[in-house]
């Protein structure tokens, strides 16, 4: 780290169980962040903060209007644009040593199994289930670790799933057959801070995976009910019958 970095980040330094090594983990390391809506704003935004190394971004859409009310990394003249390179100009803004890598498609299994295979954490900010079986199974295939989010209405859980551990549940332990019915925000709505707080977690989880700080929420699901900020931490245990990690 040169000067600029170790006053940048002095903050983090100072925690004893980060200290510069924590710190150097995480200038090393890349993460791949799908879906740059209301999870993968504030996730990608703290990441970059925070000193990530690297941050490939992939999402397909635009952004429009309605989006502004929660995906905090865009802004009203992001309108219309594609949502990676929105954020790509934010990130760039808040950290220009974090090298930035902009895919604005949908991944075909292919190119998601080479861009999970590329990464050190995978953070999953899509809203819809085949996505996100999708992207289990690239990361159990490539044993990476996954983060994964959700929140709806006023509801949302966070968890970490690692197959580099033998005993790691994966997302399909989780949800072994769900439907995308009546799933996403625009059909039952979300609350704006929601999805900043379980972005954050996001964050902050792929933190504690990337510099071994702390105890990930591995074999573990976090669910937040907003209404009565009520966290409950529930155990979650491998399916040896799950068709994608059994």
């Amino acid at each position: 780290m040169n000067d600029e970095q170790l006053l940048r980040y002095s903050r983090q330094i100072m925690l004893p169980e980060f200290d510069v090594a924590g710190q150097e983990a995480l200038l090393d390391a890349s993460a791949l962040v799908i879906g740059l809506g209301g999870l993968g704003s504030p996730a990608a935004l703290y990441l970059a903060a925070a000193g990530i190394g690297a941050l490939t971004l992939v999402d397909h859409d635009t952004v429009d209007l309605s989006n502004l009310q929660r995906q905090i990394i865009h802004d009203h003249d992001s309108l219309h644009r594609a949502k990676v390179e929105s954020a790509a100009l934010r990130i760039n803004a808040i950290n220009p040593d974090t090298r930035v890598h902009t895919v604005a498609a949908k991944l075909d299994a292919d190119e998601l199994a080479a861009a999970v295979a590329a990464a050190d954490v995978v953070l999953d900010g899509t809203d819809n289930f085949a996505a996100r079986y999708a992207i289990n199974g690239a990361c159990v295939a490539a044993a990476k670790p996954l983060v994964s989010g959700a929140a709806i209405r006023m509801e949302g859980q966070v968890a970490v799933f690692d197959s580099r551990q033998e005993d790691s549940p994966c997302y399909q332990c989780l949800y072994a057959d769900a439907s995308d019915v009546a799933l996403n925000c625009a059909e039952n709505g979300v609350a704006a801070p929601l999805v900043g707080i379980i972005g954050s977690v996001q964050a902050m989880e792929a933190i504690k995976v990337i510099t071994g700080v702390g105890e990930p929420l591995v074999g573990h699901v976090l669910y937040l009910d907003a209404k009565r900020m009520d966290w409950r931490k529930l155990k979650l245990n491998r399916n040896p019958h799950c068709p994608t990690c059994g």
